[in-house]
């Protein structure tokens, strides 16, 4: 569960006003994505405007976007745009890049080496919109403490950070996902995530939430929501100062946090 990472102040508005995502100093972002990216996730696919690489400049392009933090702190835009062909990581071998790109499984847990030789755990997603693997470190996947006011047992935060679906008392079921706007995905169409941060509470509200990898859901049902939540709506509007209400890391070329 992600929540807000960054300012809207820290945004670099000058790059968003080159690309048409700004203007006159004001934001063109949808909701959304102004959420999706100070949560530090990647935006849905939207249309870029006079972008200009290596003496080429591109009229328009289809892309997703992203803020990646430099050593000082500033935030640099990052551009995802559709790739003919997608770059398969070493770590994939050629049958499961290809489960991967036809929507045959959702994600593969990975044991990598680093840089300095220590073995990490990664979470790798295929995005079919940009055509791009996307890779998490699992301990940099935010796990929530408590969903729709139940607590999440040790070993349900460790099923999360690993790609697993996690079922609470109250039926919902869900999901982390680094290619949904929202960085989670349910049955239900709605949840609250409660994170303890600072010795305290801080309430993430999920609403219009994608179904699952690979499965269907009866949208009535999934409308259906328990007393659990509407509750910890409740404890979220009590404590409005400190609710993000879902207002990555960012991404190299292969997708990497």
């Amino acid at each position: 569960m992600d929540i807000i990472h960054y300012n809207e102040k820290m945004l670099p508005l000058q790059d968003l006003e080159t690309i048409g995502l700004a203007t006159g100093g004001q934001l063109l972002l949808n909701v959304d994505d102004l959420k999706a990216l100070l949560s530090g996730r990647r935006t849905g696919l939207m249309q870029l405007q006079n972008l200009e690489a290596e003496n080429i400049r591109i009229k328009s392009i289809d892309a997703k976007i992203s803020l990646k933090p430099d050593e000082t702190g500033k935030l640099n835009l990052m551009i995802h745009p559709i790739y003919k062909k997608p770059a398969t990581p070493s770590f994939l071998d050629d049958n499961e890049a290809h489960k991967l790109e036809k929507g045959e499984v959702g994600n593969y847990l990975k044991t990598t080496t680093d840089d300095k030789g220590n073995k990490k755990e990664i979470l790798v997603e295929y995005d079919a919109e940009t055509r791009e693997f996307i890779v998490s470190d699992t301990e940099k996947i935010l796990a929530p403490d408590m969903v729709n006011l139940q607590f999440l047992t040790a070993a349900q935060k460790e099923n999360y950070r690993k790609g697993k679906e996690v079922t609470i008392a109250d039926k919902t079921t869900f999901g982390y996902s680094a290619t949904d706007p929202q960085g989670v995905k349910a049955n239900k169409l709605a949840l609250v995530a409660s994170i303890l941060i600072d010795g305290g509470l801080t309430y993430v509200v999920y609403k219009g939430l994608n179904m699952l990898f690979n499965q269907q859901r009866n949208e009535v049902d999934a409308a259906k929501l328990s007393p659990g939540y509407y509750n910890a709506v409740k404890d979220a509007e009590n404590e409005s100062p400190r609710v993000p209400n879902q207002m990555s890391r960012s991404y190299t070329r292969s997708g990497s946090r």
